[in-house]
Formats: C-alpha cells, structure tokens, sequence
C-alpha cells in the first residue's frame, strides 16, 4: 500500500484525500476526505481573472491541507486545477501560492485528462458490479465546466464542456450582481439554451447515445441525492451508488428553481455554498437525463480526486 495524498481544486471547491492506495489490487482506504468551498472562479467568467479573495480563500483551505498531509505522512502529493485556473489571465498568482504552501506545483490539466481521472475515480468499483449495463456515461457537472466520459473499463471517448453551476449562474442568475431569488422563467430559458448547445457539442465527440448507465459525480449531484434519499444530514455512504430515477431529478429541479434561498438553505444536505448555485447545477443534470433518455442516474462520491490518487500511487489511468 502506498500512502497517498490528492488535491482537486475546482471552480466552486477544493478538496482533499488522502488514501492509502494498491494498483495491484484496486483497493483503495480512505484516510482523510474533506472539502472546502472557496469559489476560486469568483467572477472568472466576466473579469478573466482570479479574484484576490478568491486565490486568499483557497490558499487558506491549502494551508489547512498541507497540515493534514503532513500529520498523516502521505508518501506522494498531486495537486491537480480545473476549469478556473486554466483560463485566468493570473493564474501564475495561483501557482505560486500553492507551491509555498503544499511544496508541489499545481498541474493545470486539459478537460479531456479531468475526465479521464473523473472515469477511474467513478467506475474502478463500479466494474465489479456486472448487473450495471456497460457502457458507462461519467458526468462530473463541476462549477465551471462538464465533463462526459463513455467507456467500458477503459475510456472511449471524453468531452469537456463549459457549463457548470457556478457559470451558469453568474452568466444567467445574476442582476446587477445579486442572485435571483426564485429565477425568471426566461433566465431558466437562458440556462437551458446554453447548456443544450453544450450537450450539441459534447456530442460530436462522445456517443452519449450509446450509454446504458448513466453515472453523477459532483457536488450538485450529491446533493441531489441526499435531498431525493430524504436525509437529515449529508451521509457519504448512503449517497455513495445509490440510484436516482428521472422523476425524483425533475422534481427535484423544479423545487429548487421555486424555493427561496432560505428555503434552499434548510434543507439538511445543503452545503451554505451551494445554496445559490445548485438550481443551475441541477440543470445540467436533468437535460442530460432527458437528452439520453436515462430512467435513473447512479451516484458516485468518488470521482475525479480519486482518479488522481490512484494516478499518484501509480496505478494506470
């Protein structure tokens, strides 16, 4: 077993987990998981730019992580950034801030190697289970962006889209810098015209057709599970592959594009930093259950960071 640690920082969150990993077997013991919401992709969209609260909430969260890496000894650290780093204009901020804390370099990677990890992460438990048709359809509906990953127990074909939930948000659900509170029927319009138009695109590369099962990643995801399993409190393991039908995702899409923000925020499993972002995310994930015709979506809590744990404890991906 090989002790390692991995670091997702998306658009919305940063998260961490360190694991100890077997490539020769596929056993994988979880240590430490935990998540911070930061926004690192805070107005991304409109400026280009990492905000500085942004990059000072984030370092913040790496500082916390650099402690409890160091207290479990991970043998190997891999800090992996998405959609927002990418595209800021500052990002060379960014860089050099993580290096000082965690003493690694930020590898800012292509959409199509953030579906690749978010495929291993999602399925490497999932193939042992033969009652699930194959081939998979991965969807990690991250704040930024979307990836689609169709493959069998190896990737066919991957797409990484820019609708997300935090985007979509800013881009739609934003007025004169305030989120509406419950939506216009017209900027929910807006939102689907948008991410339809990314669906249009992600099917020029990948077969979405052809998916039999089809697999959710991601916060927006998770929480769409635990709201749908009526939970009292965010439960990893009751989320973790259980199965959603298609009516309990429109329904619940519906309530949350009505509901006011502290309705939203009631509701047990919400995370505060969800609140105003998770009616665009649930979104995404409903028009890609209509566009595939899927009757159920399969719930994974594991996913692109532990893509990159396996990736670091050197097991193929």
């Amino acid at each position: 077993m090989i002790r390692v640690a991995g670091i997702d920082c998306g658009t919305n969150s940063i998260r961490l987990l360190v694991a100890d990993c077997d490539p020769a077997t596929g056993d994988l013991v979880e240590l430490d998981r935990r998540m911070t919401i930061v926004r690192l992709g805070q107005g991304v969209d409109r400026t280009g730019r990492l905000a500085p609260e942004a990059l000072e909430r984030t370092f913040a969260a790496c500082r916390e992580y650099a402690a409890v890496i160091k207290e479990l000894g991970a043998e190997r650290v891999r800090f992996v950034a998405t959609s927002a780093s990418r595209d800021a204009e500052n990002r060379d901020d960014f860089v050099r801030g993580v290096v000082e804390i965690l003493g690694v370099e930020p590898e800012v990677i292509s959409g199509d190697q953030e579906a690749e990890f978010s495929f291993t992460g999602a399925t490497k438990e999932l193939t042992a289970h033969e009652h699930l048709e194959r081939p998979f359809l991965v969807v990690d509906i991250g704040g930024g962006s979307t990836e689609f990953v169709v493959g069998d127990d190896h990737v066919r074909a991957a797409r990484s889209v820019d609708v997300g939930c935090v985007r979509m948000t800013e881009r739609h659900l934003v007025v004169e810098g305030v989120v509406t509170d419950p939506p216009a029927e017209e900027q929910i319009a807006a939102v689907r015209a948008d991410i339809e138009a990314a669906l249009d695109l992600a099917s020029e590369t990948v077969p979405l057709a052809e998916a039999r099962t089809l697999v959710g990643l991601a916060g927006s995801v998770t929480t769409i599970a635990g709201i749908a399993l009526g939970l009292p409190e965010y439960r990893s393991s009751e989320i973790h592959h259980s199965r959603i039908s298609y009516e309990q995702v429109r329904a619940i899409t519906e309530r949350m594009l009505t509901a006011t923000h502290d309705e939203r925020a009631a509701i047990p499993v919400m995370h505060p930093g969800r609140v105003d972002v998770i009616g665009a995310g649930a979104l995404v994930l409903l028009a890609i259950m209509e566009r595939i015709g899927a009757s159920e979506v399969v719930v994974s809590e594991h996913d692109i960071l532990d893509g990159i744990a396996w990736s670091v404890a050197g097991a193929t991906v």
